[in-house]
This record gives C-alpha cells, sequence and structure tokens, in this order.
C-alpha cells in the first residue's frame, strides 16, 4: 500500500435514532444514523414514517387521514342511510 493516500479508519461506535449502538470501523470519527435493522420496517414487520420536511402531514392536510377502518364505517354508514331512506 503507498503511504499517505490512504484516509485514516476509526474504530467507531454508531448510534441510530431508536437508541441502537453497535461497534464498528469507518472513515468517519462519528456515525448517527435515522434508521437502522433494530427499527427498519422491513426487518421488524412496524411501519414506521420517516417524515421529510413536514410532507406526511401536508399529505393528510390536503387529503385527509384515511384508514381502512374509517373508511368501512363510513361505508356502512352510508347504506343505512340509503336503506332507511329507501323503506320510508
Amino acid at each position: 500500500m503507498k503511504e499517505g493516500i490512504h484516509p485514516k479508519y476509526f474504530n467507531i461506535e454508531a448510534r441510530c435514532a431508536c437508541g441502537a449502538t453497535w461497534k464498528t470501523r469507518s472513515t468517519k470519527p462519528e456515525l448517527h444514523l435515522e434508521i437502522c435493522n433494530n427499527c427498519h420496517p422491513f426487518f421488524t414487520g412496524r411501519q414506521k414514517l420517516v417524515d421529510t420536511e413536514g410532507r406526511v402531514e401536508r399529505f393528510t392536510k390536503r387529503f385527509g387521514a384515511q384508514t381502512s377502518e374509517s373508511r368501512k364505517t363510513a361505508a356502512k354508514a352510508k347504506k343505512a342511510t340509503e336503506t332507511a331512506a329507501a323503506t320510508k
């Protein structure tokens, strides 16, 4: 290996936003992550929204927060009012 052309390699402790830490090696002296294998939805099976610049709030304000349960209850209520109006 040539002298003076390779970056310094540090033994570091990487930290995730969820609180998980692990020891690794890196060319950076500190490593802070937003998401890791302990909190990533692919590995955990739980959904976690990573909000960038308020995009989730902007979307819900624009289109409304609808879940499958709220859509089902709204459809049942609509069907009930239609049947009540038809029987009168």
